[in-house]
């Protein structure tokens, strides 16, 4: 049976998609569509049902999957550990959402980078979890830092770290409010108050007020920025109030730039995972950027 083949059929199988797998191997998705033909005509059995949105696998097909795909892994680990010029660093494509990704995981690979020949070049992308989930898909990325936990056999993920969110506002904001009112009242209490947010739709603020008070924000944004760093930023110039993680707000609360308003007793919470497309973890470069990045969450809390 042809190695090839058998490549492009876990690779149609991970993905559920002859067009996606087409983008995975570098082909055309006539040529994926072909050798997967040909496979079938081999084996004498259907391997994928097509349907209006990709391609769901047979019994034969998640069988032959269950015992080609970590031989196959195996074969491009032994491939990928002996590179033909080992002075020349392998790229690594990171992807996430651009503040976390700055402030924790790219310091976290830097190390790596500078360990001569065997470190790694490192090329970081920013976006949405939706749009870096649908890069690392297309083979665009090699690593992905997602808020949302993907699905299907294509992508692996491994849950790294919570984030605490936290109300804030400039202190002259917080000398305003009635922290006894605050508290009985909920969000009414704070409808009087300027609002940040990196979007429209308040993602952030919108998330915290469902979790702690069990209500929607009552007034649209005062200022919008696509980026949690600039909203801090308007935050401490006392431009409103804000919902931002801790880590990235730590330090203005140390230094009073901000105050957190509210204090619950379950703070809203939202997870990163780390993720992959499934077979890649055998590649030695993703590997040891997935081990660090791992390691360095233990520390992040």
């Amino acid at each position: 049976m042809d190695l090839a083949l058998l490549r492009t059929f876990v690779t149609v199988h991970r993905a559920g998609s002859f067009t996606r797998a087409a983008a995975l191997l570098g082909l055309s998705q006539p040529a994926v569509t072909s050798q997967i033909r040909t496979l079938e005509r081999q084996l004498g059995k259907p391997l994928f049902l097509r349907q209006a949105r990709g391609v769901t696998p047979t019994t034969i097909g998640d069988e032959l999957a269950h015992k080609a795909a970590p031989h196959l892994d195996a074969l491009v680990e032994i491939a990928e550990s002996c590179p033909d010029d080992e002075s020349s660093p392998t790229t690594l494509h990171l992807a996430g959402p651009p503040e976390f990704t700055a402030e924790r995981a790219l310091p976290a690979l830097a190390e790596l980078t500078g360990k001569s020949h065997r470190g790694f070049a490192l090329r970081a992308s920013f976006g949405a979890s939706e749009e870096v989930l649908e890069g690392l898909a297309a083979g665009h990325h090699d690593l992905a830092i997602s808020t949302v936990r993907p699905r299907g056999a294509l992508f692996g993920a491994t849950a790294r770290c919570d984030e605490e969110h936290v109300l804030v506002a400039a202190p002259r904001w917080a000398e305003r409010l009635d922290p006894d009112a605050l508290r009985l009242k909920g969000a009414p209490a704070l409808q009087d108050l300027p609002v940040i947010d990196v979007h429209e739709s308040l993602p952030f603020v919108s998330r915290y007020w469902a979790s702690v008070f069990d209500a929607r924000p009552a007034t649209p944004a005062t200022v919008v920025a696509p980026d949690l760093r600039a909203v801090l930023a308007c935050a401490s110039a006392g431009a409103g109030l804000a919902v931002l993680p801790r880590y990235l707000c730590a330090p203005a609360l140390d230094r009073g730039a901000v105050v957190a308003l509210y204090d619950p007793v379950v703070p809203p919470l939202r997870t990163y995972f780390l993720v992959v497309r499934t077979g890649t973890l055998a590649l030695p470069t993703v590997a040891r950027a997935h081990e660090e990045l791992l390691r360095a969450a233990a520390s992040w809390g």
